[in-house]
């Protein structure tokens, strides 16, 4: 199979950069390393699209492929058929949030007790303009590419299904694509605290038994340890 990216990729611009925030992010929450957002993108890809229509928002939430092409970033996905929000895909500009882990931050882990709580997570706000996969050779290979991401040891099981349903499921669904022209990226994990204070938040977060937590947790002890 050729590599996703290419699939799909047409003329493609360069993330812009502005000086202008839409997601509050204080200058100690921002994360402008490309390399490290895209990583985020792909461990927790299960994201919220947000349209327009008739001056209200949309939102649907779905599990993206993030793929790379020279300075640009591809989000692809797809909606069912039903779901009228594919129709307004190529007229407005779209939002899609990553947001996830994050994790309640107790207090009790600070040197001072004149403290308040408060909430540790990671948000990636990505902005672009989207584009309907017509050609059904390229939707067949986003499915593919979905399953081989997600679950490859499901291939097997999807090239032995009849033609005739997997055609079923494909005239089901509506395969887009969004160049994303603008990240935003926050990442809120205690930089204003102590560095004593960071590590009773790592520590408290590592031994909890809520997985989010514990990513949460993971994330710090990398930013403090560099």
């Amino acid at each position: 199979m050729p590599n996703y990216a290419t699939v799909f990729i047409r003329d493609r611009k360069p993330l812009k950069k502005t000086s202008e925030q839409n997601m509050y992010i204080p200058k100690n929450n921002i994360q402008t390393d490309k390399n490290q957002i895209i990583d985020f993108l792909k461990r927790f890809s299960f994201g919220t699209i947000i349209t327009t229509k008739n001056n209200l928002p949309v939102a649907t939430h779905l599990p993206f492929l993030i793929s790379e092409y020279n300075d640009s970033i591809i989000l692809t996905s797809h909606f069912a058929k039903a779901n009228e929000q594919w129709k307004d895909i190529e007229k407005c500009n779209i939002l899609v949030i990553f947001c996830e882990p994050h994790a309640y931050i107790s207090p009790k882990n600070y040197d001072k007790e004149l403290n308040v709580p408060t909430w540790n997570y990671i948000s990636v706000h990505t902005y672009g303009q989207g584009k309907i996969i017509n050609e059904h050779e390229k939707v067949n290979q986003l499915l593919e590419s979905t399953i081989e991401n997600y679950e490859v040891e499901y291939k097997q099981q999807w090239n032995k299904l009849p033609q005739d349903f997997k055609t079923k499921m494909t005239n089901g669904i509506v395969a887009f694509e969004i160049n994303v022209t603008e990240i935003q990226a926050k990442e809120k994990l205690s930089q204003n605290k102590s560095e004593n204070e960071r590590k009773n938040i790592i520590n408290s977060l590592s031994n909890s038994k809520d997985s989010n937590e514990k990513v949460i947790a993971e994330y710090m002890n990398k930013q403090l340890n560099n």
